[in-house]
This record gives structure tokens, sequence and C-alpha cells, in this order.
């Protein structure tokens, strides 16, 4: 006779292995969470310095680097603005403290307005300074205060200008200006032919921008304000916000090849700046051929 089998004793503790292996795999991703969250603001912001100190002006400089530790604390405290406007400062305080001393007396009177934003230097010439009122005539006094601004942007070769064009908000309608968006824009515009023509700055470093009333310096519901908000600003751009202007569209447009010359039978187009109203040729529709045989019997 057989003996009974005996069973295997059930482990009920097997749950145990599972939830073991749980908890290291929690225990794992917390800690790399945590070590992802610790970084040290000094070692990046001495990174990003050594990072653009080797590439400058879209070129690869090899040199060494070390970063002091006192610069980036500062760097790693300091917000982005903040770091924009330090390096405007740096680069563009003698430039204004030039400017203060040789326009002192425009400034007394409360013509010319100097100031530092984190774009660069920033000269804000009232409409008093240079134009008569609804005008884009510069006014004779306007020559003088142009030429040692002119003077001061030719040491700065390197910084692109932009030339500004505000209105208040007073509405107009001539057959010259139909709005202020035209009267703006056509006061920078007479700005940059002068410095260009006849003080000889680089035209390639200029631009021109007109914003009407929409973005005054002063309320506009005194006429103080509005004074105030007439006005050219003539902005020199520091080389962090030089670096977000368009640079490369001369040479890019250089490369292109050239478009092959029209045909006999295809009119040439003409060639008018984006937005202008372009005048083509018309040509007469040829009549019917049941036209053409009446007028040949």
């Amino acid at each position: 006779m057989k003996a009974p089998k005996e069973h295997d004793h059930e482990n009920h503790e097997r749950w145990l292995v599972s939830y073991a292996d749980f908890i290291t795999l929690m225990f794992a991703f917390f800690v790399v969470m945590f070590a992802s969250s610790q970084v040290d603001k000094k070692k990046v912001a001495g990174i990003s310095v050594a990072f653009e100190s080797y590439i400058k002006d879209g070129k690869v400089h090899n040199q060494d680097f070390q970063m002091d530790p006192s610069k980036a604390a500062a760097a790693a405290a300091a917000t982005p603005e903040q770091g924009l406007e330090g390096v405007s400062r740096r680069e563009l305080a003698p430039v204004k403290a030039e400017l203060e001393q040789e326009l002192a007396g425009e400034i007394g009177d409360g013509k010319i307005a100097l100031s530092l934003q984190p774009r660069g230097l920033v000269l804000s010439l009232r409409e008093s300074a240079l134009f008569p009122a609804g005008s884009d005539a510069l006014s004779p006094t306007a020559i003088p205060i142009l030429a040692k601004v002119a003077a001061a942007l030719r040491k700065l070769a390197t910084h692109p200008v932009r030339l500004e064009g505000h209105t208040d908000d007073t509405p107009i309608q001539t057959a010259q200006f139909p709005s202020n968006w035209e009267l703006s824009a056509a006061r920078a515009t007479a700005v940059l032919e002068l410095l260009a023509g006849k003080f000889q700055v680089a035209p390639g470093r200029l631009a021109v921008a007109g914003y009407a009333d929409y973005h005054p310096v002063a309320n506009n519901q005194t006429s103080e304000g509005r004074a105030h908000n007439r006005r050219v600003d003539i902005v020199i751009l520091s080389r962090s916000a030089a670096e977000m202007e368009p640079r490369q569209a001369r040479s890019a447009a250089a490369s292109l090849p050239a478009p092959a010359s029209p045909s006999a039978a295809e009119p040439a187009a003409a060639t008018a700046a984006p937005g202008a109203t372009v005048a083509t040729p018309h040509k007469e529709a040829e009549p019917p051929p049941s036209a053409a045989r009446s007028k040949s019997d």
C-alpha cells in the first residue's frame, strides 16, 4: 500500500518580493529626481560665459577662459533683463557721458533725453528740436544737434542704429500724411537721410520704424505729455540686442542666382518695394473670330 503524498507548503509571503522591488524602483526614481533638481547656478553661469567667449560673431575662437567666481555668482543671481541692461551700461555708458556733455544745452532745454535700456542707448529727440508741427521737414536748428549725434555714431561703427518715429494721439489727415503712421515713418526717414547723406553714417547700419501714437512715454491728456510723445528715438543697439537683428540679408541676396531675362513675348514685370502697388502693362483683348471675319468681309 502506497504512502500518502505530502503536499509542498504554500508560501503566502511571496508578495513581499514584488513589493520590495517596487519600493526599490520608487526610491531610485526619487533619488534621480532630487539630484536633477540640484543645479549649481555658479557652474551654469561659468559654462554660459565660457561658451559666449568661444563663439563670437558666428565664429569659433580658441582661447583659454576661466570664470571669476564672483562674476559667476552675480551672473547666476541676475535675471536676463538685468544682464542685458548691465551689458548695455558697460558698452554704451562712455558714449552716453560724452553725448550728455556735448548736448548739455539741448538736454537742459528739454529737447533731448538720453537713457540706457536693455536694448541699448536711446536718444529721444523732441519734435520741437527737429520738426515744425505736422511736418517732416527738418528745421535748421536740428542740423547741429544731429551733427553731434552723427559724430558719436561714427565712433561706434559696429553698432546698428534704429530710428523710431513717434507721434501723439492727435489725429492727422492731410494729402501728405493720411494718418500718424505716415508722419512718424516720414520723420524717422528724414533723420536717416540726413545722417546717411550729409554726415556719412554708413546706411547699412541704419533702419527706420514708424510707431505712430502707440508707444507713448507720457500721458496724452496734457499738452506737456503730448509734446514728449512727439519724438524721434535714435536707438544705438547694444551687442546683445544687435544679435537679434538681420545681418546676413545682403550676403544671402548676393548669393542668389540672377533672374532669367524676360522673353520678347512676355513684358518685364515692374519692381516695387513690398506692399507697394505695381502697375502692369495692359493687354487689349483680341476680338472674337466672328468679329474679325465681319470686318474682313
